[in-house]
């Protein structure tokens, strides 16, 4: 009996003690990782039937405009794009007519400046990638129209480097014009700490803390990176509506014409056309 006890639990501890090997291993291998991964935030845009935030959007072009506009691009928007999404066309003409943008070339073949349209895109704040790394020591500020799906866990991404600035530990070098944030690969970044508590006025009214203008960014950086998003949930909605609705009535229509075939009965005779053979049921 003792034997048996003793043959059982070595049974049960070999898949357990593998198990544990596999997971050190994993372990090890996420240790290996040159960057802290994010937590996961609960965005409420996540679930298959919410969509976006836009207060929230609306907010974070604020954020975007008076905090990232300076060094970051977002060549794949245009402020029509914006309309009916953060403001109506009035007041997104006026955001446009904000803004300079190199135009021509004219009659005499040069470049001119002129107010922003709505059809214009967001303009760069370099002329070139050249002046871009020169104001930058070296750096070149990346576009952030696709941000939020060029990095894993985009927004939560987003808000942890944004929010992730922290004294570098010891035995960490930093060069010159580099700063240290464990959510960056490598952990040195060039771009300075970007946000603080009351940094700006929200136009709702909300208050400005340094997470809340993290959240409103990174819900203002997937939307450009995916407008359709609210579009995509309710086509697909639709879609699987139809399809149901389509099986509902495929299934009755099947049920209406063979039933009575399924219920009925068929039985087959054989005819008698003459000759040696016996007619059918009668004897030899």
């Amino acid at each position: 009996m003792f034997s048996k006890i003793i043959v059982s639990r070595a049974a049960v501890a070999g898949p357990i003690a593998l198990a544990g090997i596999f997971s050190m291993k994993n372990n090890n291998a996420k240790c290996n990782e040159d960057a802290i991964h994010p937590l996961d935030y609960g965005w409420t845009q996540d679930g298959n039937f919410s969509s976006m935030d836009y207060k929230s959007v609306r907010r974070g072009y604020q954020v975007y405009r008076q905090v990232c506009a300076s060094c970051h691009s977002l060549e794949l928007r245009a402020f029509r794009h914006l309309v009916g999404v953060t403001h109506d066309e009035a007041a997104m003409k006026k955001v446009a007519e904000s803004y300079t943008v190199e135009d021509g070339p004219n009659d005499i073949g040069e470049m001119f400046e002129r107010p922003g349209k709505l059809f214009d895109h967001f303009p760069s704040p370099y002329k070139n990638e050249e002046q871009g790394r020169a104001s930058n020591n070296g750096a070149y500020p990346p576009d952030l129209s696709l941000m939020a799906k060029a990095r894993h866990n985009g927004k939560d991404y987003i808000v942890a480097l944004l929010t992730g600035y922290v004294e570098a530990p010891a035995g960490k070098p930093m060069l010159p014009g580099l700063h240290y944030n464990p959510y960056f690969p490598g952990g040195a970044i060039a771009m300075a700490k970007q946000l603080t508590d009351g940094q700006l006025e929200y136009e709702d009214g909300t208050p400005a803390t340094e997470t809340q203008m993290a959240k409103d960014v990174a819900n203002f950086l997937q939307w450009a990176a995916e407008p359709e998003h609210d579009y995509r949930k309710k086509s697909g909605a639709q879609f699987l509506a139809l399809l149901l609705a389509g099986g509902i009535l495929a299934g009755y229509t099947k049920r209406l014409r063979w039933a009575i075939h399924k219920t009925g009965k068929t039985s087959y005779t054989t005819k008698y056309h003459g000759g040696n053979f016996p007619k059918p049921n009668s004897p030899k």
